[in-house]
């Protein structure tokens, strides 16, 4: 069991993360992290523009840590590309040895470094993942065959917290219908909100991914609680990181006894964790081993 989708399809808990490629061809501190992870977690994934702020394509820097023996998730958005140009991307992406995507809405432009960008959206992300599908089987999506198959593993996201739970569970079941082998989701601080997504849908086969964001500071979980769509992190956390606010250390220990607990509450509900580090990187291996996933991985 080597790679991410056989770890997936033989029941291993598996971990993910996810680094930004930069503004630049300069990749030496991404692939510096990427190493530091080596062994730490399954799979990486790699981001498109986040935030719609313009950044060197992932396949490529995928490629690169393919060379290295790092196994990449690539991102692809429905915000800068229509189906010739998405379908033309993941048989470019297959041709790379890239064999795992992951498709999102993206960022709108118009909150990025270039807000006079048009956004395309031509397919959603259920459609993305039709796309694909279509590309494994032989042909595209006007029904045209390929002279060669891609064989890709695909995943999309959902949020169990979203404000339209109902409609987050029609969107969350289409995706999983047009093809979705994973799914990760946006981050949870209540084992409560994923529990109760996993029993208004029928994961079967896919395999469900849990977001988790350490929290750095209590003005951090309030800022999110305000400004980012599905998060809400309860009360009682933010209670918790006030008490320790100002030390620095304090923080970053209460903020990892956090998130450790978060995993071992979820653990019993979905197939791995997604870990959004947000810089924190270097921190990977304390969670881990405060977890308790450390003694698991590879």
């Amino acid at each position: 069991m080597t790679s991410f989708a056989e770890k997936l399809a033989a029941g291993r808990f598996v971990v993910t993360t996810e680094l930004t490629p930069p503004k630049g061809i300069d990749l030496a501190d991404l692939l510096a992290k990427a190493e530091r992870l080596r062994g730490y977690v399954d799979a990486i994934n790699l981001t498109e523009s986040p935030r719609a702020r313009m950044a060197v394509e992932p396949k490529s820097v995928a490629r690169l840590l393919i060379e290295r023996g790092i196994e990449p998730i690539v991102q692809f958005t429905a915000r800068d590309r229509n189906r010739i140009a998405l379908q033309s991307d993941l048989l470019g992406a297959a041709v790379l040895g890239v064999r795992n995507v992951l498709f999102m809405a993206g960022d709108p432009p118009a909150i990025g470094d270039h807000p006079d960008a048009k956004p395309v959206f031509d397919l959603n992300s259920s459609q993305m993942l039709e796309a694909a599908r279509a590309l494994n089987a032989g042909r595209d999506l006007a029904g045209n065959p390929l002279r060669g198959a891609p064989q890709l593993f695909v995943g999309a996201t959902t949020n169990p917290g979203a404000d339209d739970f109902d409609g987050e569970v029609a969107n969350t079941q289409r995706k999983i219908a047009a093809g979705a082998q994973f799914l990760q989701t946006q981050a949870v601080y209540d084992a409560a909100s994923l529990e109760r997504l996993t029993k208004a849908v029928r994961f079967d086969t896919t395999k469900l991914i849990a977001g988790i964001i350490p929290l750095k500071s209590a003005s951090m979980a309030r800022w999110m609680n305000e400004n980012v769509p599905g998060i809400r992190v309860p009360k009682a956390l933010i209670t918790q990181m006030e008490r320790v606010a100002g030390d620095t250390q304090a923080e970053l220990r209460t903020s990892l006894e956090i998130s450790a607990r978060i995993i071992e509450s979820v653990k019993p509900l979905c197939a791995g964790v997604h870990l959004m580090m947000m810089g924190w990187e270097k921190h990977v291996p304390e969670l881990l081993l405060a977890s308790g996933l450390a003694s698991t991985l590879n």
